[in-house]
């Protein structure tokens, strides 16, 4: 049998997603030293960065619109036109929607214009950094899931990769491989949103403290190529309403990227009471409306993919850092609402973790102590400003859309501080917000009944759509979306809520499947359409599911998403 090998390293970052990237460049920067006769700066430490895509990219998924401003201070020597934007935003236009018209507002939303920003596709942008980060001598490693973090006396030491040529039943086959044992002496989280090791970590630790749950929305997306003149470069679009029920936060967005690109998709919030909620099939409905529809009509898909965003702000975030770690991007929380805007904050914690680290290896600390130089910095920052502004938006529409435009309205004319006398407001875990099947009046699922007949062409089931999305998995190994208790599931989740995980899940991973003999319902798995959004982590109301880390390389292609 293989041994597991080690592998020593300086700096290892988990994720080779934007923030990861992100430091990785800023740290190279901080470290170089000039080369022999004017030369080339080297790297005199070890930047290691593993990524579990197949390919660095191919895991990155966002709206996007970008906000240029941390990317300049990342590279300020790249001139803004090179950078691997596809429109700058020419037009910016805010919609209510009702089931079949399109109210436009006369004025964007405060907070959410778009002035100055680009629309992007994300996938493209990170293999761009990854070129600039491996130019400075980083070492980019996509294909490598990462399972555990390694410890020594109570300090993160390192992390360990996935084990491979396993079964279904976790034994060793013929071609089995231990996961090799990563040492570093500070180890960055980079895993993107819900990541696996930072929740492992902060249960762990305790580094939630007093700070409010995260909460998350799932965002589902779809590419789209259309007729030349059929929707502008650049024009962004964001609406709010149909089909979202007024207690649900949520809303739409059409993207132009390009003269015949446009990105179309839904970000659903978790915090929904309604069992039979489906954030696969809203987007199907969304794109449904006659105004969406005549956008689409003469296109043709090209991909499709979802993730969670998280979105409690900035009193969810946990503490960034222990002994010998830091935590960065979508894994520590960083997101701006109500603007929906996480990746120029994710460049910007990864700078500041690359100062950290910076002063620590100079230092040769790497204590909890030290790396608190990580907070310092951040509260510091304009990025902390921007997410003190909107501290309590997300927990203000907790309890429907009208209550939280209330509260918002509130916020704006106070600061962020709202009207809650202690100036923080609560926010509830999303997989404790949902109700019994038997007590919803109006589900989904019967609402939308008729609209959910999918023609191939407009609309799409999710097995068609994770064709698009381009996943595959090795079926031959452990399933990495984990039932915990199948009786649980069985016999209370099932009967309760209806088995909720096939409607949440945007993959169709869960089914619930009948006997046709007894009558009773039971829960299979289809781990290989897995999209890897961790929606099913997140919202099971037992918290029965967990998702992690499947072989490395496997999962979605989401080639400029």
């Amino acid at each position: 049998m293989a041994k597991t090998e080690v592998i020593e390293t300086d700096i290892l970052i988990v994720g080779g997603g934007v923030a990861g990237l992100s430091t990785a460049i800023h740290l190279a920067d901080l470290l170089a030293v000039p080369g022999p006769q004017g030369g080339d700066p080297a790297l005199p430490l070890k930047i290691l960065v593993l990524e579990k895509g197949s390919s660095v990219g191919s895991h990155s998924l966002s709206g996007a619109v970008v906000d240029p401003s941390t990317l300049i201070e990342l590279l300020p020597g790249v001139p803004e036109k090179d950078f691997p934007f596809e429109s700058p935003v020419l037009q910016d236009e805010f919609y209510f929607f009702l089931p079949k018209l399109a109210l436009r507002a006369p004025h964007t939303p405060p907070f959410m214009g778009n002035r100055g920003n680009y629309v992007v596709a994300l996938g493209k942008m990170t293999r761009w950094l990854a070129e600039i980060a491996e130019k400075k001598g980083v070492q980019v490693y996509p294909g490598f899931g990462v399972s555990e973090l390694l410890y020594e006396g109570g300090r993160v030491a390192g992390a360990k990769t996935v084990d491979t040529g396993v079964d279904k039943h976790g034994a060793p086959m013929a071609n089995y491989q231990a996961g090799n044992e990563v040492r570093a002496k500070i180890t960055v989280l980079a895993e993107g949103s819900r990541g696996s090791l930072t929740k492992k970590l902060i249960q762990k630790l305790g580094l939630a403290g007093s700070s409010n749950p995260q909460v998350y929305s799932t965002g589902i997306k779809e590419l789209w190529d259309v007729p030349e003149g059929t929707f502008e470069a650049g024009r962004v679009i964001h609406s709010l309403g149909y089909p979202f029920a007024f207690n649900h936060f949520g809303g739409g967005f059409i993207y132009g990227l390009n003269g015949r690109q446009v990105a179309v998709g839904i970000a659903a919030a978790l915090d929904y009471t309604d069992p039979t909620f489906d954030p696969h099939a809203a987007l199907q409905v969304y794109k449904k409306h006659p105004f969406v529809a005549k956008i689409l009509e003469k296109g043709k898909i090209l991909r499709y993919g979802a993730k969670t965003i998280p979105e409690g702000g900035l009193y969810s975030l946990p503490q960034l850092y222990h002994d010998g770690v830091l935590i960065v991007g979508d894994s520590a929380g960083f997101l701006s609402m109500p603007s929906l805007k996480g990746v120029h904050l994710a460049i910007e914690s990864g700078m500041l973790a690359a100062k950290t680290a910076a002063e620590a290896l100079k230092k040769n600390d790497f204590s909890k102590q030290q790396l608190g130089l990580y907070e310092t910095l951040f509260k510091k920052s304009a990025g902390y400003k921007n997410l003190y502004r909107v501290r309590n938006f997300r927990a203000g529409f907790g309890h429907g859309m009208i209550l939280g435009a209330f509260h918002f309205a509130t916020q704006i004319l106070t600061g962020g501080r709202g009207i809650t006398p202690s100036g923080k407001m609560k926010i509830h875990e999303d997989a404790a917000c949902i109700k019994a099947l038997a007590t919803v009046k109006n589900p989904f699922s019967k609402k939308f009944k008729k609209e959910l007949d999918f023609d191939k062409k407009l609309t799409f089931d999710k097995v068609t759509d994770v064709f698009y999305s381009g996943s595959k998995h090795d079926e031959e190994q452990p399933c990495h979306c984990r039932v915990l208790d199948s009786e649980l599931c069985r016999n209370i989740c099932i009967p309760k809520y209806g088995g909720p995980c096939q409607h949440f899940c945007p993959a169709e991973v869960y089914e619930i499947v009948t006997d046709p003999k007894t009558g009773k319902k039971d829960l299979h798995l289809h781990p290989a359409n897995c999209v890897h959004c961790k929606t099913c982590d997140i919202k099971d109301p037992f918290g029965n599911l967990e998702w992690v880390p499947p072989y490395g390389g496997d999962g979605p292609e989401y080639e400029n998403l």
